[in-house]
């Protein structure tokens, strides 16, 4: 049985909804749903008409015609079938069987048509079934959503004790100072605390930027500091009030209890986000920071070996005082012979290549300065190439095998002794599922991505303790290019070139500005293909 197409047509020959299941012209689909009109008979009780080339099967719904365009080969009985399973499905999505009601529910009989016939031939599925796969429920959501209303109810509830605190500290401070002076100075100083944690934590997740929910953490460190306050130090002058950060107890517990059920919970990014920058902003900032970050682009054969290999780094100065501008660094190379270094235009390059100093060629000239979150000024590019594969610090083999109705995928990494590796995801792309893969085996965490159909493995750290990982799982019968390519993140703290920062040499005389330098190894692109 092949469906060329199933429509919905009115009575007139007007084409409402059409949905083809093989390559055909536009020009012929319509030729043939503008001939089917003319060919229906009065007075005949058959419900198929048959031409040179094509048959049609039909049935009336009130003013309309569902419509099914097959080929002369296909069995009229599989046919009568799929259509009386459309003419189940269509009153379940149209608002009225009218060609007002059809055009507003087109796409969800669309849909609903998908779900019936595949490529021309019917599915073997229910009218349940179809509602359940149209439906789209995502679990995921429901858990965010489940989640986010957990949190603006407490939110709501920790407002409300609050508010009920604060007036009764009101009270207490009213009953114990006698005189007008005394009181005002109480309500002056509450004032001033919720002015003081509106600035606080303007810069780092307040009402308008940041974590949705800053109010609960302000409230949290009013709370924090209202309890310590003993009540007879209301004249005490007022200290600055810092933010609370993490959850509540009672958020703590609900997300322990999904997890033990086995749901797995992604913690809030832009929570996390929000508490990394307070802390960094509490941490005393050093006044020049050099950053050495390397950038990999790797791609390995599926089968064995490497088609690429490149590595290109970069040396950042960072200055935050222009008074420390005035300085050259000193550098030390790691003497890896297949590094290419190259300074900025505006360097002294004689002096880098006889001294390994990075200065400007007019020592008088400063460096520029910046703020935390610039990202600084280049002053060394390096790259590095190689047909060695020994240099990759992680391989991957992936060996999908069909047997029977399921495809078995293995995989395993392996990790190299050069580098420790940190927060590595090898992404498996899928061939599209219905349901999540059942993973038999794994070394670390896994996790479905059902809108993009990828397979993520986490690990969050490869060290000596563990060089080497293997993960399998089962998936319906795929072909095992689908499973291809393998993209893979992670990050070191140590690089190939392994360039240092000796010394700051200041131009001025005095004694050299404090410094701190960071190494990082991220991946770009690193594929296996």
């Amino acid at each position: 049985m092949v469906v060329l197409a199933a429509s919905i047509v009115s009575k007139n020959g007007k084409v409402l909804v059409s949905r083809q299941f093989v390559d055909m012209s536009r020009i012929r689909i319509e030729g043939l749903l503008a001939a089917f009109p003319k060919l229906i008979g009065i007075g005949k009780q058959h419900t198929y008409i048959e031409t040179e080339n094509v048959r049609y099967v039909y049935q009336p719904i009130e003013a309309l015609y569902l419509l099914l365009v097959t080929n002369k080969q296909s069995n009229i009985l599989d046919d009568l079938e799929t259509l009386r399973l459309l003419s189940k499905l269509v009153p379940e999505y149209a608002m009225s069987l009218d060609e007002e009601g059809i055009c507003q529910t087109a796409f969800e009989l669309i849909f609903a048509f998908d779900e019936v016939i595949s490529l021309g031939h019917k599915e073997n599925v229910t009218v349940a079934q179809v509602k359940q796969y149209c439906e789209m429920e995502s679990h995921e959501e429901k858990l965010h959503k489940l989640l986010l209303q957990n949190k603006i109810d407490e939110t709501k509830r920790r407002m409300k004790e609050e508010a009920s605190k604060i007036d009764q500290m009101k009270i207490e401070k009213n009953r114990g100072n006698k005189g007008g002076f005394m009181s005002s100075m109480g309500s002056g100083r509450i004032e001033s605390s919720f002015s003081d944690m509106s600035i606080s934590s303007g810069g780092g997740g307040g009402f308008g930027s940041g974590s949705g929910f800053g109010l609960t953490n302000d409230i949290d460190s009013f709370a924090s500091k209202s309890k310590g306050r003993q009540p007879s130090s209301a004249t005490a002058p007022p200290k600055g009030l810092g933010m609370k950060l993490g959850k509540n107890q009672r958020a703590n517990q609900f997300l322990e209890s999904l997890k033990a059920e086995g749901e797995m919970i992604v913690e809030d990014a832009q929570q996390s986000k929000l508490s990394s920058h307070i802390a960094a902003a509490h941490q005393p900032t050093d006044p020049v920071t050099l950053t050495a970050e390397e950038k990999l682009n790797v791609t390995l054969k599926r089968d064995g070996g490497m088609s690429n290999f490149d590595v290109q780094g970069q040396l950042s100065l960072q200055i935050l005082n222009p008074e420390d501008g005035l300085i050259q660094v000193q550098i030390e190379a790691g003497g890896n012979p297949g590094v290419i270094f190259k300074t900025h235009p505006n360097m002294n390059k004689e002096l880098f290549a006889n001294e390994n100093i990075l200065g400007l060629r007019d020592p008088s000239r400063p460096f520029p300065t910046g703020q935390t979150g610039d990202a600084g000024v280049g002053l060394l590019k390096w790259r590095m190439q190689s047909a060695d594969e020994s240099m990759v610090p992680l391989t991957i083999n992936c060996w999908p095998s069909v047997s029977g109705n399921e495809t078995f995928v293995s995989i395993e990494y392996e990790a190299s002794s050069m580098f420790d590796l940190r927060n590595v995801v090898i992404s498996v792309p899928l061939p599209a599922l219905r349901e999540p893969p059942s993973v038999r085996q794994i070394d670390g965490e896994w996790r479905y991505d059902s809108r993009n159909s990828i397979l993520e493995w986490s690990i969050l750290l490869i060290d000596n303790s563990n060089r080497s990982g293997s993960m399998e799982f089962v998936v319906p019968p795929a072909d095992s290019s689908s499973f291809f390519p393998i993209s893979v993140r992670f990050s070191a703290t140590s690089t190939y070139s392994e360039l240092k920062v000796v010394n700051i040499l200041p131009l001025k005389g005095g004694a050299p500005p404090k410094f701190s330098q960071r190494t990082q190894l991220i991946t770009e692109n690193y594929q296996v293909a």
